[in-house]
């Protein structure tokens, strides 16, 4: 798209690009169409993300620019819009506001479609995807907190509502979903959660943590052995992975995965088969794969420590969790449900909340988790958990 002011200085003579428009709503296509309808731009429609690959795969590769109803009636966006950078890298997508046919740009204000494609064509700018965050931020502008929020999780700050609205929108697919965030800030509760609100919640939900098992060990834990593959192994063992068949596995701290044993990884992903250390089947399995990781995995491919093709195939929906350094309006809540869950019948006093508001939280959740279960204990008889009993 970096091309587009050169290809257009005279676009009398060139071919005009294409300008395609998904949406499930009528009336903002044909809106859209009427607006754009410009000799640079050749418009198509489509009703759904189905139909769009249709035309993208026949028109190949070529520079395009997607708007996009995030609203849309076979994929959810996220999905959508990872599988159209994946397989059609130079088509640009813009996500439209399904009410009034304007552009989501993050947290800024919308932008008119005409404008924003005439600056790039006319400027010589780039369109850069949207990213998840702003297509989630309509889903909580439009549905009520209540339908948003997630069972087991405490927190109303505009960055948690963001991953809940997250959450939901990719629970009910089958779509793999790399959850980010540093250490202690409920990675983990992201995707259990995800698994029990999905179709999958009566099935297996299987943890591997891949930072927990020695690298000699992952492989068998994960892809399970034959009898005889190796000293000791006196009968034959399925796998975590097999074990988790109908339901959800979970690859804890991903990044941690050892470069040779992430090849493999792969091929179960694309292939959705395993094959046991020292046997010769290819067993077929149906599970949705969950992994999450505190570390940059961008920033490891860039050192070889990750592969770079895994790192695309695992990051297709990615939700993001926040520091709690970053939402500390949520440590009141958070905090009361420490204590309703160590001790109900205590209370929190507003020099003890003060002092938790003031402290950055390197540790995350589970750092005020531990401060607020010490404080329980320390205030021995009392009925009231003061700034002296909170030790951090």
């Amino acid at each position: 798209m970096a091309t587009l002011a050169a290809q257009y200085v005279r676009f009398e003579d060139r071919n005009p690009i294409d300008v395609l428009v998904v949406s499930p709503n009528a009336r903002l296509r044909e809106g859209l169409h009427e607006k754009l309808n410009a000799p640079r731009w050749n418009m198509l429609q489509a009703t759904s993300g189905a139909e769009v690959l249709r035309i993208l795969r026949s028109r190949g590769d070529e520079d395009g620019v997607l708007l996009m109803d995030p609203s849309l009636p076979d994929l959810e966006a996220g999905e959508f819009q990872g599988i159209v950078r994946e397989r059609y890298p130079n088509t640009q997508i813009l996500v439209l506001n399904s009410h009034t046919g304007q552009l989501l740009l993050g947290s800024a204000s919308p932008t008119p479609v005409s404008k924003k494609i005439a600056d790039v064509i006319n400027q010589g700018g780039s369109l850069r995807p949207v990213p998840l965050s702003a297509v989630s931020e309509t889903q909580v502008r439009h549905q009520p907190a209540a339908a948003i929020r997630l069972r087991s999780m405490v927190g109303d700050s505009e960055p948690m509502m963001r991953a809940y609205a997250l959450t939901r929108m990719v629970a009910a697919r089958d779509t793999t979903v790399l959850v980010t965030g540093e250490s202690g800030t409920g990675k983990d509760m992201i995707a259990q959660e995800t698994h029990l609100i999905s179709a999958r919640r009566n099935q297996p939900f299987v943890v591997v943590n891949c930072a927990a098992i020695p690298d000699t060990l992952l492989e068998a834990e994960l892809f399970g052995y034959a009898k005889g593959s190796f000293t000791g192994a006196l009968q034959s063992r399925i796998g975590r992975i097999h074990s988790a068949h109908g339901g959800t596995l979970f690859l804890d701290e991903i990044g941690d995965m050892p470069l040779t044993l992430q090849s493999k990884i792969l091929r179960f992903l694309e292939q959705g088969e395993v094959q046991r250390l020292g046997g010769n089947d290819n067993l077929k399995v149906d599970v949705r794969v969950i992994a999450a990781t505190n570390s940059d995995l961008k920033k490891r491919v860039a050192q070889q420590q990750f592969r770079e093709d895994l790192y695309y195939r695992l990051a297709i929906f990615p939700i993001h969790l926040p520091p709690l350094r970053k939402r500390l309006s949520d440590v009141e809540d958070l905090a009361l449900a420490f204590i309703a869950r160590f001790r109900p019948a205590l209370t929190l006093s507003q020099e003890a909340l003060d002092v938790l508001m003031q402290h950055s939280w390197p540790g995350n959740v589970r750092e005020l988790r531990n401060a607020i279960e010490r404080a329980t204990i320390l205030v021995g008889d009392g009925d009231e958990i003061k700034a002296e009993h909170i030790m951090l």
